[in-house]
């Protein structure tokens, strides 16, 4: 890919392909949670109540070729703690569009005052978002057998992540 891609915060017009970027992740069923795809109505509700939305956007045909949802992971005496999740289109995967999804939210979630990023849910297997976020600084927690259903229905491992922002 030649074309410049910049990550900037998601408009109103971006949604239709947020959705379906975010669609295409749940269908593969190997690393979010959810099971229900987004529809016009559900998604734009989505991600209007994220705290952050990032889109890694093709500047010259405005294409989204990935995003982010960043907002707290938890609430009160742990609300400084954020939590996010990034979704890259399959056909703009291997060109760093996840790395500079995951640079911005860690800059933006400083911006906005956490002090520590979490993932709560990473699939063993997702070894590129593995590397990626080990390369970047994020630890490993540790192990929690079988806590992620995929698709196919067998259990693999999930392994939390953080990083102080």
């Amino acid at each position: 890919m030649n074309a410049e891609v910049i990550v900037r915060a998601y408009e109103e017009n971006d949604v239709c392909g947020m959705i379906a970027v975010w669609n295409e992740v749940v269908e593969e069923g190997v690393a979010f949670p959810q099971e229900e795809f987004l529809t016009q109505q559900s998604g734009r509700a989505f991600f209007a109540e994220q705290s952050f939305c990032g889109v890694a956007n093709e500047r010259e045909t405005g294409n989204i070729l990935g995003l982010y949802i960043l907002h707290p992971n938890n609430i009160g005496r742990c609300g400084h703690i954020a939590n996010a999740s990034y979704a890259v289109a399959s056909a703009s995967r291997g060109l760093h569009i996840g790395e500079m999804l995951v640079k911005d939210c860690i800059e933006k979630a400083r911006e906005m005052g956490f002090r520590i990023l979490q993932f709560n849910a990473v699939v063993a297997s997702n070894v590129h978002a593995r590397h990626l976020y080990e390369r970047v600084g994020f630890r490993q927690l540790g192990t929690i057998p079988g806590g992620f259903r995929m698709k196919d229905g067998h259990f693999e491992d999930i392994c939390p992540y953080y990083i102080e922002v």
